[in-house]
């Protein structure tokens, strides 16, 4: 069956219809993202997982922040938001306290997330509020022109960077672990399975479920490190990805120099409660009391 024509500008599209067409729109396809951009790797294992879940479609919620990984919302046919810079986790952290039912999932870049938003992430991973944040890390700001970021590994290139970043990076698992997340996960765009079973695994769990996903960006960081071609970074991290699931986050810092290792698996998965849980206990003494005390 083919969809509706689809008008891009260019030659009049026809899209074909799949079985995921109940989670996406196709007749918002072409996505924007270039090739061998990782985004919409990830936005399929998101699909999938849903598919695969036992939550209906009508609790599942996705909430974008600003930048390429921003438009994911706009792709998805549930109850999404493209919310401001740096304040997705925000946003979603009011929605999942007003309504906990929601199973709400949070897809944004590096920048988003660990910078510009970083307060957020820290705190809600603090306060273990149950949410799925999926980090897209393509290592620049590369919807703006691939500026470096807080994420840009040590002595790589970037249009603000040109003779190599002097700034050491965040390590984003070890960060998010040592807040307080209840899972922490980081695989790569190459790694497909993994990131859906870990997406699946992040919706069952009760509490702050982060994981960062390694995703190539072939036009701004990859032709300046030596990854021009999309598959440059793909068999990079197929070559050099070794699955440690009891590593030692203190030392799984991503460089991507080609001599280089990355450390992946899913690090932490323990069970603490969340903060709607507390909030609901509290609301529970309170109430017991008679209400709060004037």
């Amino acid at each position: 069956m083919i969809s509706p024509q689809v008008k891009t500008g260019g030659p009049v599209v026809k899209v074909q219809h799949h079985v995921n067409d109940e989670v996406i729109r196709p007749e918002r396809l072409p996505n924007i993202w270039c090739p061998g951009c990782g985004i919409g790797i990830v936005v399929g294992a998101y699909v999938r997982a849903i598919q695969k879940s036992p939550i209906a479609r009508d609790r599942q919620i996705s909430i974008s922040g600003i930048g390429c990984t921003g438009r994911v919302s706009g792709y998805l046919n549930l109850d999404s938001y493209h919310t401001t810079h740096g304040r997705a986790i925000a946003f979603a952290t009011g929605m999942a306290v007003a309504r906990p039912e929601l199973e709400i999932t949070v897809i944004a870049g590096d920048g988003d997330l660990g910078v510009i938003g970083g307060n957020h992430l820290i705190h809600a991973a603090r306060r273990n509020v149950d949410l799925n944040v999926i980090m897209v890390n393509n290592f620049n700001y590369g919807m703006t022109g691939g500026q470096h970021g807080g994420t840009t590994p040590l002595g790589a290139k970037t249009h603000t960077s040109p003779y190599g970043n002097v700034e050491t990076p965040f390590n984003i698992p070890y960060l998010v672990a040592a807040a307080g997340a209840s899972f922490v996960a980081r695989w790569t765009a190459m790694h497909v399975r993994q990131v859906t079973a870990a997406i699946s695994r992040m919706m069952e769990v009760k509490g702050f479920a982060f994981m960062e996903v390694l995703s190539p960006c072939p036009p701004t960081f990859g032709e300046f490190n030596g990854y021009p071609d999309p598959l440059d970074m793909m068999n990079y991290f197929k070559d050099k990805a070794v699955v440690d699931n009891n590593a030692d986050l203190s030392g799984i810092g991503v460089t991507t120099h080609p001599e280089d290792s990355v450390v992946v698996g899913n690090f932490v998965d323990r069970k603490r409660p969340s903060y709607q849980e507390l909030l609901g206990d509290l609301r529970a003494r309170v109430s017991a009391q008679g209400g709060a005390k004037k």
